[in-house]
């Protein structure tokens, strides 16, 4: 999905609809991307989109620049046309797909644009209902069967399926100031969090921070590696340096990207400065103790890996 720049109107007339489904169709075939479902509104879009490729973010790069260019020739205006980068929200499949593309199509109702269903003009809710030549480009079929396994009865359970509201789960999903970037359930997360842990904090996937483990991961992973009990993560002698500590400290900070304040909760640290103070005495260490290294790769290896 994106918007327009300070919220105008991204869709000035309907030439410029017709564009912007013309592009959605290109890319389709050039970027053999799958397109199940799209909503265009006068300042926004949304589409549902698969892509087997892994080229969403070379499609959407596609997508919002060739329509800029048309835009911006077409209405003798330059410039930026969106707000920046698109956002994506990677959706499971199983639980939560159908109720995303009703969300979409009921986009313009909630809006206030329309009143009825039929009445909505530009998305592919019609495309669901037809059996054109013209639809053929929109990958609906998945989601058909998904709604009625008889092909005969599949329009009939799109109406009905559409016609209800979108369920609460959703509506408050998209309603957050801040969007996640993953729609599903706990199960379908942690499978991510497994599989992507490579890409953690990867300079190019701006939302990888969702696949970073949790403290309490990276705590468990600690005391597991250096067999101590949790309680010894928190024990403070002065003089003495407690390795397990500052590790956890230092990790819990880089991985998660918390605040000083936030990591010396989980350590009954009080002062940031004391967090800080771990951190930066784990660093001097790893610059002059090899095996305190060897001790750090260790642990972030089983961490990527998954492993509990």
């Amino acid at each position: 999905m994106n918007r327009g720049r300070r919220k105008e109107e991204i869709f000035l007339t309907r030439g410029d609809y017709d564009n912007f489904i013309k592009i959605l169709q290109e890319a389709s075939e050039n970027w053999h991307i799958k397109i199940s479902a799209y909503c265009l509104m006068p300042n926004h879009y949304h589409l549902l989109v698969n892509t087997p490729k892994g080229n969403i973010s070379r499609c959407m790069r596609h997508i919002n620049g060739i329509y800029t260019q048309r835009f911006n020739r077409q209405h003798k205006t330059d410039g930026q046309l969106f707000r920046g980068r698109y956002k994506a929200v990677l959706v499971e499949a199983d639980s939560h797909l159908l109720e995303v593309l009703r969300y979409i199509h009921r986009n313009p109702l909630r809006a206030g644009l329309v009143e009825e269903m039929d009445e909505v003009t530009w998305s592919s809710h019609h495309g669901y209902l037809s059996a054109a030549k013209k639809w053929a480009w929109l990958d609906k079929d998945v989601l058909l069967t998904m709604l009625c396994a008889k092909k005969s009865g599949r329009r009939a359970a799109y109406e009905d399926f559409v016609s209800k509201d979108t369920s609460e789960e959703i509506e408050r999903f998209y309603s957050l100031k801040n969007l996640p970037s993953v729609l599903g359930g706990d199960a379908f997360k942690d499978w991510l969090k497994e599989k992507f842990q490579h890409l953690c904090f990867h300079e190019e996937i701006p939302e990888s921070r969702i696949l970073a483990p949790t403290a309490e991961e990276i705590i468990r992973e600690v005391c597991d590696h250096f067999q101590v009990e949790r309680e010894q993560l928190t024990v403070t002698r002065r003089g003495r340096e407690n390795l397990p500590r500052d590790m956890a400290v230092y990790l819990v900070r880089l991985l998660g990207h918390s605040t000083l304040n936030e990591v010396g909760k989980y350590f009954g640290m009080k002062n940031y400065s004391t967090v800080s103070s771990a951190v930066e005495r784990l660093k001097s260490r790893m610059k002059k103790d090899r095996m305190v290294r060897k001790h750090l790769d260790e642990v972030r290896e089983k961490l990527k890996k998954g492993q509990k």
